[in-house]
């Protein structure tokens, strides 16, 4: 089916991709990835304007590299809506559960994460090559406190909620999914409003930083900052991921048979856990002293 056919069928209220074409045509007749990737590319840009914009010979203005960066984030979610309504939500019904093509989606998950992993694996390279050499910064704040543990808690408890959320829809308890699966998703919230609250501390009453200090302490800030927003915005990628699986959950999308959203999702959200730990562990626990 074209799209045009796609565009005027009777039961077609969206555009692209062709339903027939699902999950076949997941992401092959649609412009909603294309959409996504520029608003993901914006990040990077609006990153890169904010240190042009900062220094005592800025390139641009200082507001530049954070109003490209908010306007990312709308392209951004907004193509990852379009993506996953039109390619999972629209019709839904439809179609007929494919356990070939839910595998391939499973394994798509898993080449996502595996890309993940040398983002990630990159970014603690870099750490460990300026760890190198000992530290001779200014003094930094304590890192490791209260806020940080509290913090690893509740991500650790929302990844039992979110696994005993996938079994009890296993076994088609649909309310306990459901209530599972809301849990999770406000645990990730409050997760997300904590880091900003310590991000909060650090920069306005801790003096703690991109810009702070010189040498090797702005040097640590960068990674320390670098690593764990870039943790933070897979955080809330992955809330905006839950929240739409649990939507979905609410409309009755979900069954024992179909499930490889609320499985692949949880992949997702398993792995951004585990980083996280290992962020505590390599950047709070073994931050440097003076």
């Amino acid at each position: 089916m074209t799209v045009t056919d796609d565009s005027a069928d009777e039961g077609g209220h969206h555009h692209l991709p062709a339903t027939e074409d699902w999950p076949r045509g997941f992401g092959e007749a649609s412009w909603w990835p294309f959409v996504t990737a520029v608003g993901a590319a914006g990040f990077y840009v609006g990153a890169a304007l904010y240190i042009m914009g900062n220094g005592e010979s800025s390139l641009v203005g200082e507001n530049v590299g954070p109003a490209v960066f908010a306007g990312s984030a709308f392209v951004f979610l907004g193509g990852l809506y379009g993506w996953l309504y039109h390619a999972f939500v629209a019709d839904f019904w439809e179609r007929g559960a494919d356990p070939q093509s839910e595998s391939k989606l499973r394994w798509g998950m898993v080449a996502f994460l595996g890309s993940e992993v040398a983002t990630f694996g990159a970014g603690f390279v870099y750490y460990f090559w300026i760890r190198v050499t000992p530290y001779t910064g200014g003094e930094l704040p304590h890192l490791f406190g209260s806020l940080v543990i509290i913090n690893t808690l509740i991500l650790i408890a929302s990844s039992f909620t979110i696994h005993f959320a996938h079994l009890e829809l296993l076994k088609d308890n649909h309310k306990r999914f459901r209530q599972l699966l809301g849990l999770t998703l406000l645990l990730g919230l409050i997760f997300v409003g904590g880091q900003v609250y310590e991000y909060y501390e650090f920069i306005v009453n801790e003096g703690f930083s991109l810009a702070s200090g010189e040498g090797l302490e702005t040097v640590f800030s960068s990674a320390f900052y670098g690593l764990t927003g870039l943790h933070g915005l897979h955080v809330s990628l992955g809330a905006v991921l839950l929240g739409i699986v649990f939507w979905r959950a609410m409309k009755g999308q979900y069954s024992s048979e179909r499930h490889v959203s609320v499985s692949t999702v949880s992949m997702y959200w398993h792995f951004v856990d585990a980083v996280w730990i290992f962020l505590v562990v390599v950047l709070y626990v073994g931050a440097p002293s003076a």
